[in-house]
């Protein structure tokens, strides 16, 4: 019997240490990127994972793959939905197709002149309700924001002002980006990232809407276009980190508080960094004497984002959705003085 007793004890308490273990790392996720293994945001996007492990004590460990790896970027919901994958971090307005208002939501041009103002719309506004109101019909969940920053605007002629974007020949890519431009006296045209250098430097284009300062800058964009705007006026896409809904529902309140708040963390550490990086190319391009960069006042910014909200009222009506976006941006944007 006391042979039988110390048995029972023995796998009782190997049962205790086999848990232990299964628990020290409940979750093992993989998620896809939209951005390539070499760029900037994906490198960066590597530190969410260490802050996930940490902050977790190895209870949720993430791999993340980049772009294409598993399925194409504009296929990534439907991955995370079918749990081919378990989440992404990618552009929202690639699903705009699906729904309008993924559009809307992801690039609500002219709204944001930094990061925080978007930040505190998507924690505090309304922003990431409305995600998850978005996202939650097609098996997904809205865990939280980033974004690369305020993008600058490549030129290669003076812009001081919304008077100067007329008749201006400019890259801009397809949807909102490309209405608002228009709407305000410019002549977009669509043209592969690929084709921004040439096209700039043949008088193809005279301006382009590409990325941000120190990512021209490195690839020697103000070498053809020396009017640069920064910081921008126009851009700054939101970056979705979201997850399978089901996997989300399944976890403890602890760990999904831990995915909530290193995304705020990773965020706000992406952002500065990116802007850091900024700086020191603003430098650099200064110091070349050729460069003259443009900063517009917060008049012309606000004469842009008032030209931006006629197409933000157009693009409410493509669906129900898109006016609950419209609304609930429009009513943030107003309580905090950023439509005047």
């Amino acid at each position: 019997m006391r042979i039988a007793n110390t048995l029972g004890r023995t796998v009782a308490a190997l049962g205790m240490i086999l848990g232990s273990a299964v628990a020290a790392q409940d979750y093992a996720l993989k998620f896809q990127s939209s951005d390539p293994a070499g760029n900037a945001n994906f490198i960066l996007q590597q530190e969410w994972l260490q802050m996930v492990a940490d902050k977790s004590g190895g209870r949720v460990s993430i791999e993340l793959l980049p772009v294409g790896s598993i399925v194409a970027h504009t296929e990534t919901q439907d991955a995370v939905a079918a749990g081919i994958l378990d989440g992404h971090i990618t552009d929202t307005s690639y699903f705009s197709g699906k729904e309008p208002a993924f559009g809307l939501i992801a690039n609500p041009v002219g709204a944001w002149s930094a990061p925080d103002q978007m930040f505190d719309f998507m924690n505090e506004g309304g922003g990431k309700e409305l995600m998850n109101e978005l996202l939650e019909p097609y098996g997904l969940h809205f865990i939280g924001a980033t974004t690369p920053g305020l993008e600058a605007f490549l030129s290669k002629k003076p812009l001081d002002g919304v008077d100067d974007l007329k008749g201006l020949k400019l890259r801009a890519p397809e949807g909102m980006v490309q209405k608002v431009f228009a709407a305000a006296g410019a002549a977009p045209v669509n043209l592969p990232g690929s084709e921004v250098f040439t096209s700039l430097d043949k008088g193809v284009i005279d301006a382009a809407d590409y990325t941000v300062f120190s990512t021209n800058h490195a690839q020697g964009m103000h070498d053809v276009a020396t009017h640069p705007v920064y910081p921008g006026f126009h851009s700054m896409p939101l970056v979705e980190i979201s997850i399978n809904k089901g996997i989300w529902d399944s976890m403890p309140d602890d760990l999904k508080a831990v995915l909530e708040e290193t995304v705020i963390e990773f965020a706000e550490m992406q952002t500065s960094t990116l802007a850091e990086r900024d700086l020191q190319a603003v430098e650099e391009a200064k110091a070349t004497g050729n460069v003259t960069i443009h900063n517009w006042p917060d008049e012309e910014r606000a004469k842009f984002r008032s030209i931006a909200v006629t197409e933000w009222e157009k693009a409410a009506d493509a669906s129900p959705a898109s006016q609950k976006v419209y609304d609930v941006l429009v009513g943030y944007l107003s309580e905090q003085g950023l439509l005047n």
